[in-house]
């Protein structure tokens, strides 16, 4: 993986009420005029607030000791149509994940201590660092995500999210169009993970 990392929108989960239209959404952007771009198919993490599935620009570089990390991507249910009731927003993985991020690395999201553990979209919080070599970490007490960072443990491994445990991202009983609470990713990269370009799945 160590050079980009991409996640792709069928490992997002929802269970819902009725018929809708239900796209995936990455949201980029400073929190007063963000965007949310749909995903079609999957999107790339890199070490650059932007949505650009096929741009491979922006890296996450392996470093020669500790670790980089690729800018957060803010992930959210964009709701439309008609529907009675969408709730029990959840998410999780294959437990494997299948990209090598070295000793410590990992592809991790934003964690609550308790209750949902998606971020409200009027708590959105624009992803930032050094472009092209590292992002924020979600944990950061200065330039973390502020929805997270205070938290006891701000964050978890994705490959510990699988349908035997499921992230609970979002509980609200929607009755109407709008935006869900938003899972927010980030791959953690160390020295000694494999230098590859990560399939689209």
């Amino acid at each position: 993986m160590a050079k980009t990392g991409e996640i792709v929108s069928k490992i997002w989960r929802y269970e819902k009420g009725m018929v809708a239209t239900v796209n995936v959404q990455q949201i980029t952007g400073a929190s007063g005029s963000k965007t949310y771009n749909n995903i079609a198919t999957s999107t790339r993490l890199q070490t650059k607030d932007q949505f650009a599935p096929t741009d491979t620009s922006f890296p996450i570089p392996i470093p020669s000791s500790s670790f980089k990390y690729s800018y957060w991507a803010s992930i959210c249910l964009d709701l439309a149509g008609t529907f009675t009731k969408i709730n029990n927003v959840k998410f999780w993985s294959d437990g494997a994940i299948g990209w090598s991020f070295g000793t410590g690395g990992e592809l991790r999201r934003g964690k609550h201590d308790s209750g949902d553990q998606g971020c409200p979209d009027a708590s959105y919080e624009q992803a930032a660092g050094t472009e092209g070599d590292t992002g924020y970490t979600i944990e950061d007490a200065t330039n973390g995500h502020d929805y997270y960072k205070g938290q006891s443990t701000p964050t978890q491994n994705v490959a510990n999210d699988t349908s035997g445990a499921k992230a609970q991202v979002d509980t609200t009983d929607y009755t109407s169009a709008g935006k869900t609470k938003h899972l927010v990713l980030q791959v953690k990269v160390a020295s000694d993970a494999t230098q590859i370009l990560s399939p689209c799945d």
